[in-house]
Parts: structure tokens; sequence; C-alpha cells
């Protein structure tokens, strides 16, 4: 899952929402230097990856892209998922996902010390061209995947794949919409433990 997807499923707790927002950057055990409930946002956030990154659904998804983009389609996968999880905002939260996504903007500048060094580059450029905002919309992920594929020097490609979901998007929506509601309940069932 993407960025608006791990933070959604962070409970409404700000530790567990920054940890599992920057838990790509922590490697290893250093997430241990963190507070208790960052600690368990990182820890979260991994255990939501590999529930993802093995789920028959997500392969469904990812292997409709491989062909095209390789070891990228997952990337892919996880951003087209954001997609759908801000389209159908209103199906799961009560907050406007406007309303929403300032509050996280709000805690991340609240909490700018504790960052990662790479998220408070990168933080500016999502906060200024509203990243989780424009997930919404098609064109929206279209200039995501374009500024992905520039991180990856054109290697990627991934500019492209907004042709696949317009085509295949009814199909890409309804395994999202399958997968996401097992994710709720795994992710719920997860902060239990940790």
């Amino acid at each position: 899952m993407n960025f608006l997807a791990h933070i959604y499923l962070s409970s409404e707790d700000e530790g567990i929402t920054i940890g599992n927002f920057i838990a790509d950057g922590i490697k290893g055990k250093k997430y241990k230097k963190y507070p208790s409930n960052i600690q368990k946002g990182i820890l979260l956030h991994r255990e939501i990856d590999t529930f993802t990154d093995s789920h028959p659904t997500v392969r469904l998804s990812t292997a409709r892209l491989h062909e095209n983009y390789s070891h990228y389609s997952g990337v892919i996968v996880d951003i087209l998922y954001d997609h759908f999880l801000a389209k159908n905002w209103s199906q799961y939260h009560k907050l406007p996902l406007d309303v929403y996504v300032e509050n996280f903007y709000d805690l991340l500048r609240n909490n700018f010390a504790i960052l990662p060094t790479r998220i408070q580059r990168m933080m500016p450029y999502m906060i200024t061209d509203n990243w989780l905002l424009s997930y919404a919309t098609v064109r929206g992920i279209s200039t995501i995947l374009d500024q992905m594929n520039v991180r990856t020097k054109g290697k990627s490609k991934m500019n492209f794949a907004v042709l696949e979901l317009e085509q295949y998007y009814d199909e890409f929506e309804a395994e999202f919409t399958s997968f996401f509601d097992e994710l709720i309940i795994f992710s719920e069932e997860k902060l239990k433990e940790l």
C-alpha cells in the first residue's frame, strides 16, 4: 500500500500514524530508537507490506502490469490502490478527505524534528503539491506516476501505467475493494498484537 492507506490503517493514533508513514526509511532494528507508539507504527507498516505483497488479489493486479513494468508493478499497484481509497474515501472515513489530509500534514509539521531526514526533505513537496488529495483523480495519479518515473530516471516507464489504469479501471477497483476490506481487519488485529 502507498502513503494514504498506511496513514488510514493507523487507527487515528498520532504516534502509530507517524511510524506507519516513515517506516520505509527505517531499516532493521533502527525503529527501536523511537517512542513506543512510533515503533508500533513502523512494525505495523512492515506487517501491512508483507500481507499486501503476498495476497492473491494484489498479485492479480500486479500480474496485469508485470509485462510492461516488471518489478515496478507492485509499486504501481500500491499507488493505484491509494487512488481507489481516495476516490471512495467517504465509504471509509467520516471526515472529508481534504480535512483528513490537512490534519495529517499538521501532524507532520508538529512532529518535524522526529521525522527522518529523507521525510523532512520530501514533506514540503508532498504538502505543496498535496499528493494525498491528488490521489483521488486519475489526473492526480498520472502526475504521481510521472514523478515516480523521473525518480527512476525514466527506467520504470511508470508514467504510462495510467493507460492500464484507464483500460482496466473496473477490475482494479474491484480488486482493491475486495482486498482492502481484508486489510482493514488484518491491520486491526495486528495493532492489538503489537
